[in-house]
């Protein structure tokens, strides 16, 4: 067994039976090729690489042969592996994925120009209508040059998909390797939410009591952050907003914060979604807040909580789809199913996902999910579970 196959579809399966064409060119970010290569292969699919000369000067063809498990293409010869593998017929691979693309590439693709491995595929690809993603990776200065800006266009106008480059200083740097996979996935993937846009509420608000101390709750904003992710990647316009939180968030995802109920309420008029799920940890009080600092040397502080408004009760109003979550302790599977369809019909919510907090620790969680027709529960991992949410989701959608 090749080494490659160790790690295939150790993250997800949802890339299986994907055929990935990677063409690496002479960036020096194509040492980032190897891990780009794996990442693909984390989530199922099956990855050939297509290097040029100059990506060759940089990394060998062996370690590209070793990330993917398949022979390396390093010039097109009498096996024409450009027509078998993107040539128009049934079989042919699911996407040309150029990264690092340089801006010698972006130009010879723009003009038709094939004097490459890489060119070549891709004049095969446009040709056959395979998918074609470029992540540009370059000095700041050479990208925006006006002809590699109009070369740029013009591939977009052709149906050319870019990620990145992300503008640090005086390099345009390729899009991190999660970013570059979630766009792979979210053209190649289910895309039931392709037309949608979806809004994620998620994390915690804090209520203040003065100006150093605040009332929380629990919530690690990672449910949030995986339902965003796995929305993106089924073809969605996602917006995230999102509150404490103690987990990475995407950074190509569109995010927001805020920090009080109040905060939020506020943000509630720029809500224009299709569908909006909120797994947010929002608290159901708030002290009255006192200025400067409580003293630390008081032996005794009462606070006076005041309810805060709801925001599903709120975001109700609105003609679209409506998610709710409802988190609660001990009561045993009866009995959270039975307070989550109060909660559904009280606030009129199209679905609803209940958990007890016995269920939920760090990346793992157990959900019932409820709905006027239907109930599930599911368990696993958190992504895994924002998946099961989002299968309801579009079930309910169509």
């Amino acid at each position: 067994m090749h080494p490659s196959e160790s790690v295939k579809c150790t993250k997800s399966t949802i890339l299986s039976g994907k055929r990935i064409i990677l063409g690496i060119t002479g960036s020096i970010a194509a040492v980032e090729s190897l891990e780009l290569a794996r990442e693909l292969i984390r989530h199922g699919a099956e990855v050939h690489a297509v290097m040029t000369p100059e990506a060759l000067r940089i990394i060998t063809h062996h370690t590209m042969e070793f990330a993917t498990g398949n022979p390396v293409i390093t010039e097109i010869d009498g096996k024409v592996q450009h027509v078998s593998l993107l040539g128009d017929f049934p079989d042919k691979a699911d996407m040309l994925l150029i990264a690092p693309c340089t801006a010698n590439t972006i130009s010879k693709i723009a003009v038709g120009i094939d004097d490459t491995p890489v060119t070549t595929m891709a004049t095969t690809a446009m040709g056959s209508k395979v998918p074609i993603m470029i992540a540009p990776a370059m000095h700041s200065s050479m990208f925006m040059h006006p002809v590699i800006q109009r070369n740029v266009e013009t591939l977009k106008d052709l149906g050319v998909d870019f990620v990145g480059p992300h503008m640090d200083g005086k390099k345009a740097r390729l899009a991190n390797t999660s970013e570059i996979v979630a766009y792979v996935i979210k053209r190649v993937g289910k895309r039931d939410l392709q037309g949608k846009s979806v809004l994620i509420i998620g994390g915690s608000s804090e209520e203040p009591i003065d100006d150093m101390r605040i009332v929380t709750n629990r919530g690690t904003g990672e449910t949030a952050v995986q339902l965003a992710l796995a929305a993106f990647e089924r073809g969605a316009d996602v917006d995230l907003w999102m509150g404490r939180s103690l987990v990475p968030l995407p950074s190509f995802i569109p995010t927001r914060r805020f920090t009080t109920v109040g905060d939020l309420i506020e943000m509630i008029k720029d809500v224009d979604h299709d569908i909006v799920i909120v797994p947010a940890a929002l608290s159901d009080f708030a002290p009255e807040r006192t200025t400067g600092k409580i003293s630390s040397e008081r032996n005794r502080v009462v606070l006076s909580l005041t309810r805060c408004p709801k925001i599903l009760e709120s975001l109700r109003d609105m003609k679209r789809i409506l998610v709710g979550f409802k988190a609660e302790s001990g009561v045993g599977s009866k009995g959270l199913e039975k307070r989550a369809i109060v909660r559904l019909k009280s606030v009129g919510l199209d679905m609803i996902v209940a958990n007890d907090l016995k269920d939920v620790s760090l990346n793992e969680t157990k959900v019932t999910i409820v709905s006027m027709t239907a109930k599930k529960v599911v368990a696993g991992t958190k992504r895994y579970v924002a998946d099961c949410i989002l299968d309801e989701v579009t079930r309910i959608a169509r």
